[in-house]
């Protein structure tokens, strides 16, 4: 009796502790990836400063608050990127950079790629739905995916979608598949939802599915 307690406080405790760590793994992840952006310039600034005053420099250089300092200037810079990014004057300073990267093969394919993908999520799909379900990794096994694009094939006329799908919980991975459109699952959900469903690992989901048009098909009554 008393084994069948300890494993039930112990099962309890891990189903507490796996969603905390979870999203501190999500959490650290995101905010490495900021303050690692800032970190040279506050390096950088920080060792200006240790040499106008060595005091002042051996204070500040400290792992923790160099951390803290370059988050706060990444989430500081993009906010003033984005407020720029809504003038005139920083579409146009936007544009030109644009026009910059577009000579550089190599970069301009990743980053002009990459600019596209954002846009693509940010807008409304026209025709076909954007949170779709689809056979992967086999037939039967279901994946939430998001579509980016519809192409035509050559010879057959066949709608194909270019469906991205993220890895849980780290959604910044992925596959990227081209599926017939008619095999996809068309659903309601909004990019947050999905968003939501993947991360949490399906935890947070609604309570149905759709039904794939196949499935809808099979189960039509002969006449």
């Amino acid at each position: 009796m008393r084994r069948l307690r300890i494993k039930r406080y112990l099962l309890t405790g891990l189903l507490t502790f796996i969603p905390l760590w979870v999203t501190w793994l999500v959490f650290k992840f995101v905010l490495g990836l900021l303050a690692g952006i800032g970190t040279p310039v506050v390096g950088a600034l920080v060792g200006a400063v240790g040499q106008a005053s060595p005091a002042l420099g051996t204070s500040l250089n400290r792992g923790w608050l160099l951390f803290v300092l370059a988050l706060v200037l990444t989430v500081l810079a993009l906010y003033l990127l984005g407020w720029l990014a809504n003038r005139v004057i920083g579409q146009r300073l936007l544009e030109a950079f644009d026009g910059l990267l577009a000579r550089i093969p190599l970069v301009q394919t990743i980053y002009g790629g990459t600019k596209k993908l954002m846009a693509v999520l940010q807008q409304k799909p026209s025709g076909v739905q954007r949170v779709v379900l689809i056979d992967f990794p086999r037939q039967g096994m279901k994946v939430v995916g998001f579509v980016t694009r519809v192409m035509i094939e050559e010879g057959t006329g066949r709608e194909m979608a270019a469906v991205y799908i993220p890895t849980t919980p780290n959604p910044t991975g992925g596959y990227l598949e081209v599926v017939p459109v008619d095999e996809l699952t068309p659903t309601d959900w909004t990019m947050d939802q999905a968003m939501a469903f993947i991360i949490s690992g399906g935890a947070v989901a609604p309570d149905t599915l759709p039904a794939s048009p196949a499935t809808l098909t099979q189960r039509q009554p002969r006449a």
